[in-house]
């Protein structure tokens, strides 16, 4: 028994026979003591990691040996250079894929999507199809591979169409493979689809996602092959999304209604201990959790998720997990994939998998760090600085085509990470601010500048580290620090686009980002063979035009604490938007600006990106909305009868100590009476406030933006006074009536 689980255990035993509110509280405290460690359904002494890889994945050595030779390379070449595949040969992948899908266990398929909701969506069909003689056979044909039709009319649409339009198309997505999702009673061919509209509008992520990969093909191609590199035939955005999540123990979880219904802690004063102490992150795993991540990574394992690092983050019950690089179509079912398995498998070990931005106030949020980068089909990474960057014509040409686009479509660029949760991380001293920045790192600055103000380069320092040890090597030195204040910062070979939010999808923010880098690339390279018309020298035209994008753009680099009043003010000056939440951010998204950008290369319609608008913002309603009638119900139901009950405990106890002892001088105890019953009368004020505000955003503007505003600036402020007022009597309340399991227990123990 853990220390803490001991004290608390024996601090609560009179308890056992209470009925008090903080009973249920013990009795959860106690169920956690008796938890041990689950074991894994993966003895990895008997099954080796790189045969487990991809086991439950329709992949290419699955295709390779069930696939006709010919129907095989027509496949490959799908993957690799997004050609079309031939209808005719869909019925021969078709009955392969469900040959293997039956052999491995599965009874069902389901066309596998993900809507404007955020998460994703199936429907499971069987493969049984009943025959004229009273039996039955297992059947799936080419038509049903390549198109379903589920009802799309109540999935979000943004306007796009009338809710009694229920038409609607899943397509196959030959470009990200089948798998099979494993349940405690069967199996399911998973097969990863687009979802459109009757109309051909698309209604999901995905969509969007494949078309701004063709987009970056297209001009990344055009750039290589004017560089000189006339081979290239494909040009891909890779990513590598960290996910940072929280694990609670369930017997906590399910005593407080908010982080069931919401995500979040709506109440909760900041325990006595928090993250100040710095020694959770990268601390020794506890036992529990550590066969839960194992547990979970084997299970990803068999679906191909090539997950490489776990480790406790910053907060306390804080952990993180990330993956290697793979194309951003596959990264992001693949992140899906991982929260999907991440929650089934934290219930498995009696945790519930938190991933909301901001779980818990006072202690650090949740958030995707997006690792994005460019590749050509022969495997070579284009934001690789090599030797010497400065030298490097094809890094500098790529590198100042991404400072473009992330200085003229920032505000773009913040919008897409937009949500009422990342609100509470962006701009605090734990995350990116609002404010978009570049940080390229000393050594790549000073390659910039340097090209800037045409001067030659200041030899670097020594690029070993000196650790004063004789005993130790010296240690190669990296190019740069790494800045975790910067919103977009360059790592090496790749941009890390640190403001997602933990609890989204990345297809959105990847396909904005790969939007902006085609219109950049394109832009260079329009710029470069505009001036080969004048000169035939392309170091030359290279040269200059690097050099004017890279002047044109310096705003946006930034090297420093991005966190600093001194930074805000330098932006500011610099011209820079300041979108400090997601009311100021999401208009972006439909100003001229953008529905060019996404026009121009087909990525999205106009119909289309106003329709995300609309579903960002009544996201944002409806979520703010929740979690008034949470902070009314909790407030009322829970917290204000404790305080209550507290306060009659007070009184009865002063007034019998009066009849008792009539000299005794009670002041003290009667000014704890005060100070609780004034934030008890604080609290039901701010309740009653909190709901005649929630009444007035029925009553007020119709309009999707206004409504967002009054949310804004009336009701989250409504429900953060309300919640301090609660938090203050938290502090005050006799524990054993208090019904919320604290911020002290839920973070510690586990």
């Amino acid at each position: 028994m853990s220390n803490s689980v001991a004290n608390y255990k024996a601090a609560g035993s009179t308890m056992q026979s209470q009925s008090g509110n903080g009973a249920n509280r013990q009795r959860a405290i106690n169920t956690i003591q008796d938890r041990q460690p689950v074991k894994s359904s993966t003895d990895y002494s008997k099954s080796h990691v790189a045969d487990l890889f991809g086991s439950n994945v329709f992949n290419r050595s699955t295709m390779r040996q069930l696939l006709p030779k010919a129907v095989y390379k027509a496949v490959v070449r799908c993957l690799d250079y997004n050609e079309s595949l031939d209808p005719s040969l869909a019925d021969v992948v078709a009955n392969a894929m469900k040959d293997w899908a039956i052999a491995r266990g599965a009874t069902h398929y389901t066309h596998w999507f993900m809507p404007m909701t955020g998460s994703t969506a199936e429907k499971h069909d069987s493969f049984l199809v009943t025959t004229g003689d009273d039996g039955a056979i297992l059947e799936f044909s080419g038509k049903t591979l390549i198109q379903g039709e589920p009802d799309a009319s109540s999935f979000p649409s943004g306007g796009i169409r009338s809710t009694f339009e229920a038409r609607g198309y899943t397509g196959w997505d030959a470009t990200s493979p089948a798998f099979i999702m494993e349940s405690i009673n069967g199996k399911t061919l998973c097969i990863p689809t687009v979802f459109c509209s009757y109309s051909g509008h698309a209604l999901d992520k995905k969509t969007p996602l494949l078309r701004s990969i063709d987009a970056v093909n297209k001009q990344g191609v055009r750039l290589l092959k004017l560089l000189g590199h006339q081979n290239v035939k494909r040009v891909s955005c890779t990513v590598g999304p960290e996910q940072e999540y929280f694990l609670v123990d369930e017997s906590f979880h399910l005593l407080r209604p908010d982080l069931i219904n919401c995500g979040r802690a709506l109440f909760g004063a900041r325990p006595p201990k928090g993250q100040e102490m710095e020694d959770h992150y990268w601390g020794s795993i506890r036992e529990r959790v550590l066969s839960f991540m194992m547990d979970a990574e084997s299970e990803l394992y068999k679906l191909g998720v090539p997950v490489k690092t776990r480790h406790n983050e910053v907060a306390p019950a804080q952990f993180e997990v990330a993956p290697v690089f793979e194309s951003s179509n596959i990264a992001t079912d693949h992140n899906m994939v991982l929260m999907e398995v991440f929650g089934k498998t934290a219930q498995k070990h009696g945790f519930r998998c938190l991933f909301h931005e901001k779980p818990f106030s006072g202690v650090n949020g949740s958030g995707k760090h997006n690792n994005w980068s460019l590749a050509d089909d022969s495997g070579n990474n284009l934001l690789e600085p090599g030797k010497t960057p400065s030298e490097n014509t094809q890094f500098l040409v790529v590198l100042s085509a991404v400072i473009r686009c992330v200085n003229k479509y920032g505000a773009l660029l913040r919008a897409c990470i937009a949500t009422a949760g990342n609100d509470h991380r962006l701009g605090a001293n734990e995350a990116p601010p609002a404010i978009m920045s570049i940080y390229l790192g000393d050594k790549l600055l000073d390659v910039v500048n340097a090209i800037i103000h045409g001067r030659p380069l200041t030899p670097s320092a020594s690029s070993t580290l000196q650790i004063g040890v004789s005993t130790l090597p010296e240690l190669p030195r990296d190019d740069s620090d790494r800045n975790r204040t910067s919103p977009f910062a360059f790592t090496g070979n790749k941009f890390e686009f640190r403001a997602v939010g933990a609890s989204q999808s990345i297809g959105w923010p990847n396909t904005v980002l790969n939007t902006m880098a085609a219109e950049s690339l394109d832009y260079v390279c329009s710029k470069i063979e505009s001036e080969l018309k004048s000169s035939k020298d392309l170091n030359a035209a290279v040269q200059k035009v690097v050099k004017e994008v890279l002047t044109e753009n310096e705003r946006i680099i930034f090297n420093g604490d991005n966190y600093s009043k001194e930074w805000h003010e330098e932006a500011a000056r610099r011209g820079l938007p300041n979108l400090r939440n997601t009311v100021e951010a999401l208009p972006v998204l439909v100003s001229k600006e953008a529905m060019e950008l996404f026009t121009r290369y087909q990525v999205l319609s106009e119909d289309e990106l106003t329709s995300r608008y609309n579903v960002m913002l009544e996201s944002y309603c409806k979520t703010i909305n929740i979690e008034a009638q949470l902070t009314k119900t909790i407030g009322l139901t829970m917290i204000l009868p404790a305080a209550l009950d507290y306060q009659t405990k007070i009184a009865t106890s002063i007034a019998q100590c009066k009849a008792a002892m009539p000299s005794l001088e009670l002041a003290p105890q009667e000014k704890l009476l005060k100070e609780v019953a004034e934030r008890i009368n604080r609290l039901k004020l701010n309740l009653e406030h909190l709901d005649a505000i929630s009444h007035e955003v029925d009553e007020g503007e119709s309009d999707l933006l206004s409504h967002a505003r009054f949310y804004q600036e009336k009701v989250i402020p409504a429900m953060n006074n309300t919640r301090a007022t609660a938090d203050e009597l938290e502090m005050l309340v006799d524990d054993s009536m208090w019904p919320l399991p604290k911020f002290r227990e839920m973070l510690y123990i586990y």
